[in-house]
């Protein structure tokens, strides 16, 4: 019954005239930057790939898989224009199939030297987005027998179109030191009608614009060397705001050389939502890490969440270390690398 029901409140939002749907947002948010701010666009002079894949309420009775989401990214800083270059694909996979969003953003970042210890750079994004409803899924009330559960036909009418496709953008401004960062990302700045039903689309408000305030810091513990990378603490705090809804993480990662781990506590607007949990390793380009929210709120049944990233960052190659590339970073993004 709760698949059902899911199902039936998944079609409702989605195909309303007034849309009110909120972005998924990655536990990890280091290993996927360019979903937080377009500005963080080429934080590595050589390439940097990331995969990211999130498991939302995995215990939800009947239903599978409840939410899951992936992603993945390119990027590197192309000196020649003093630029960072960058480009994302996400999916969402909400009720186990029945509504899924695609999308591909372009990202592009200028940096500007302040003097030798600041420096800002300014990003923009824009890319398409596709929904999709698997309308063979979908169960409504009509077919809810109170005994038997769902039962054919269903008087509900398939709409004409069970996809939209629209433009987005974004922007974003990043400043930074060796040891401070702060930024702050505009998304979805044309509030694009997620909708499948064209009515009254004069009335529509669209996807609502996110803003996101982040910041933190990086304290090296210890210095590194040729065989051992240096051990650092980054606390940093992540402000999101979407429409009426929004969250406050705040926690530390703390990197011990090849192994790190982390702790966040994420505070939903009204509510404690979850403890974040995470460990992980990197040995050369590779970067493995895992993470487990607990959640906190009364949702604590449907199981938390489950997250797994892994970055693929060509700059901490032998090759390029010989060459003193990874040392001249000045600034505190270890953590993103």
């Amino acid at each position: 019954m709760k698949r059902q029901i899911l199902s039936f409140l998944l079609f409702g939002l989605f195909s309303a005239t007034v849309i009110q749907a909120q972005d998924p947002v990655f536990s990890q948010f280091y290993s996927t930057p360019l979903a937080l701010n377009p500005a963080f666009a080429g934080t590595t002079f050589a390439p940097r790939i990331s995969a990211s894949f999130r498991s939302q309420w995995p215990t939800v009775a009947n239903v599978g898989v409840a939410y899951t989401t992936y992603a993945v990214s390119y990027e590197q800083f192309v000196p020649q224009v003093n630029s960072g270059i960058g480009f994302t694909v996400l999916s969402d996979n909400a009720g186990d199939g029945l509504l899924k969003m695609t999308d591909f953003h372009a990202a592009y970042a200028y940096k500007i030297e302040v003097n030798d210890e600041l420096q800002v750079k300014i990003g923009i994004e824009a890319g398409f987005r596709q929904y999709n409803i698997d309308w063979d899924k979908l169960v409504f009330f009509d077919q809810l027998h109170p005994i038997e559960g769902p039962v054919n036909p269903t008087n509900e009418i398939r709409p004409d179109a069970i996809s939209n496709t629209i433009f987005d953008a974004g922007a974003g401004l990043l400043a930074y030191s060796s040891v401070f960062y702060g930024g702050i990302a505009l998304h979805h700045l044309t509030t694009p009608n997620e909708g499948f039903l064209n009515v009254n689309n004069g009335l529509v408000e669209g996807l609502p614009m996110r803003v996101s305030l982040h910041g933190g810091a990086q304290f090296i513990v210890k210095e590194g060397n040729k065989r051992q990378p240096a051990s650092f603490i980054s606390p940093n705090v992540l402000l999101l705001k979407q429409g009426d809804q929004g969250q406050l993480n705040i926690g530390a990662y703390y990197s011990m050389g090849l192994v790190f781990a982390g702790g966040w506590y994420r505070h939903a607007f009204g509510n404690a939502d979850a403890a974040i949990a995470m460990v992980g390793f990197s040995y050369d380009v590779f970067k493995f890490g895992y993470s487990y929210d607990f959640t906190l709120s009364n949702l604590a049944p449907t199981g938390g969440a489950h997250e797994i990233s892994l970055v693929l960052n060509l700059a901490n190659s032998e090759g390029l270390k010989r060459k003193r590339f990874a040392e001249r970073y000045n600034d505190c993004f270890k953590i993103f690398r």
